[in-house]
């Protein structure tokens, strides 16, 4: 949502008993907000509120590019606060963003979101957390809180995340649980849950997530771990196809445990292959192979 160079125009929506801002106070605010003007403004350190405002960007198409609404506004120096953020952005990044508070920097054009912060997208996915900043000319969202990303068969939570704000890749710092469905329609439990100390870095566009350090893979009573997971899901119902461990690896069933340099889970004919000197101590219907999940 890179608005600089644009022509702009704003609408400003009053409403029944409160107070209107002037169309001048309105556009130096939102030029300010958006970047679009590089010359510089000099303002007094004065406060204004706006009670009840909703504002509208287009580009030079004529295409409108964004839209914010909020219960008031305050202006003080170089920042906006703005109670119960409602937020679009349009385009390549069609996203909305939900927060009860915002702070904008006129100057760089960075927005600091607090409580009940979600952003969704064009297809579904959410962001959910207490806290967020967007950096705009990176285009990335951040924050040291908890997160918690949600779409139809996958759940991420982890402490500390940096994300693009159209969630296509995203990193949870640690802590890390994720909660997805197999691609094995036939098994009475598909649900796997797998934890780590995090880093977990996932990409929407490769269709895959890599967990690290003390990565544990749980589900019923069998239980994978290694020190590196990565997870490849399905492009088309984005359920987990295969899941690939090295290093430190380590199946267990039961009272029965399994150990490998590396190995490999395939949903489909829901088997595990051990590669690298495989010691199992299990019974097994064909050596260095087990059903798994």
């Amino acid at each position: 949502m890179d608005c600089a160079g644009f022509r702009s125009f704003f609408m400003v929506r009053s409403f029944p008993g409160r107070k209107r801002w002037s169309w001048y106070g309105v556009s130096v605010a939102v030029i300010l907000w958006w970047g679009m003007s590089s010359a510089p403004v000099h303002a007094q350190e004065v406060s204004q509120r706006v009670d009840g405002f909703s504002l509208e960007g287009f580009n030079e198409n004529g295409d409108r590019a964004w839209d914010v609404s909020g219960d008031n506004a305050d202006l003080q120096g170089d920042t906006i606060t703005i109670s119960n953020v409602d937020a679009n952005a349009y385009g390549q990044q069609e996203v909305n963003l939900k927060a009860r508070r915002g702070q904008v920097d006129k100057k760089s054009g960075n927005v600091y979101l607090q409580e009940d912060v979600v952003i969704t997208t064009a297809d579904g996915r959410q962001l959910k957390t207490d806290s967020l900043d967007w950096a705009k000319h990176e285009s990335v969202v951040r924050t040291s809180d908890e997160a918690e990303i949600i779409q139809e068969t996958i759940q991420a939570k982890g402490v500390g995340l940096t994300a693009r704000p159209e969630l296509n890749t995203a990193q949870l710092d640690r802590d890390v649980v994720i909660t997805a469905q197999a691609q094995d329609p036939g098994a009475e439990k598909q649900e796997i849950v797998i934890k780590c100390d995090g880093p977990m870095e996932l990409d929407q566009q490769q269709n895959m997530a890599t967990l690290r350090e003390n990565v544990v893979a749980v589900r019923g009573d069998q239980v994978l771990k290694a020190d590196k997971v990565e997870v490849r899901f399905s492009p088309e119902t984005k359920k987990i196809e295969t899941i690939i461990c090295t290093d430190n690896v380590s199946v267990q069933r039961g009272d029965n445990i399994s150990y490998a340099d590396k190995a490999i889970y395939s949903a489909v004919d829901q088997k595990v292959i051990f590669v690298g000197r495989p010691k199992l101590i299990m019974t097994t219907s064909n050596e260095g192979e087990e059903s798994f999940f």
